[in-house]
């Protein structure tokens, strides 16, 4: 438990620079078109990378301040997509009127892993970690 407890900002820098990437690699590399939602998760998630990595740096114990908001607001954006991409809401509630639809296929791995889930997984995984971290770090 104590490399984990040691190491949770590196967790979340990993997960963050993944997100960043995997969607940059999603867009640029792959073409894949961003939808509207998807644009404002970019929004919430790339920030998060220069905030890790300037507070592990810096050892700043208040990154949580910085990081749940942005990370919390993404996990709500993220869990409205994946509502609307998975039709438990109806696409008329969609946000997206130009360009690609939010409900789009683009990809799909092993029947359920999609770009709205792995967004919706990375948000709500860095939430967990700086909830923690901020436990953690106040604990002593």
């Amino acid at each position: 438990m104590s490399v984990l407890k040691k190491n949770l900002l590196q967790f979340a820098l990993m997960i963050s620079l993944t997100s960043t990437l995997g969607s940059l690699y999603f867009s640029e590399i792959l073409k894949l078109p961003p939808c509207l939602l998807c644009w404002y998760q970019r929004i919430f998630m790339y920030p998060l990378v220069v905030i890790f990595a300037v507070g592990i740096w810096k050892k700043d114990k208040n990154i949580p301040y910085f990081a749940l908001p942005l990370s919390i607001i993404g996990t709500i954006i993220a869990a409205y997509h994946n509502l609307l991409y998975y039709k438990i809401i109806p696409e008329s509630l969609a946000p997206c009127t130009l360009g690609i639809s939010c409900t789009t296929k683009q990809i799909e791995w092993l029947g359920f892993i999609t770009i709205p889930f792995l967004s919706l997984v990375s948000f709500i995984a860095i939430t967990l970690i700086m909830l923690l971290f901020k436990k953690y770090s106040t604990a002593k």
